[in-house]
């Protein structure tokens, strides 16, 4: 069983929840008055970049994989007739 004092913190943590709450949301509200959106021409840049990365980054590990597999492969036949 609690004592009195346990008690008496659970109380005062329980009331200031509210109080907290709002003083949360009163922040969120002034930090995302803040925030602006980028212009569209970065947007565009930016989605750009991306697509690229990705396409170069796809070639990069197919290639790869060609290489590794055709690799796996030879090896598999080489000991396969021995």
């Amino acid at each position: 069983m609690p004592t009195a004092v346990e008690q008496n913190a659970l109380t005062t943590t329980i009331k200031s929840w509210p109080e907290q709450t709002k003083n949360f949301y009163n922040d969120v509200r002034t930090e995302m008055k803040k925030v602006t959106s980028p212009p569209l021409k970065e947007v565009q840049a930016t989605t750009a970049v991306v697509v690229i990365t990705v396409f170069l980054f796809a070639a990069y590990f197919w290639a790869v994989d060609l290489v590794v597999s055709a690799s796996v492969d030879k090896m598999f036949r080489y000991f396969s007739h021995k």
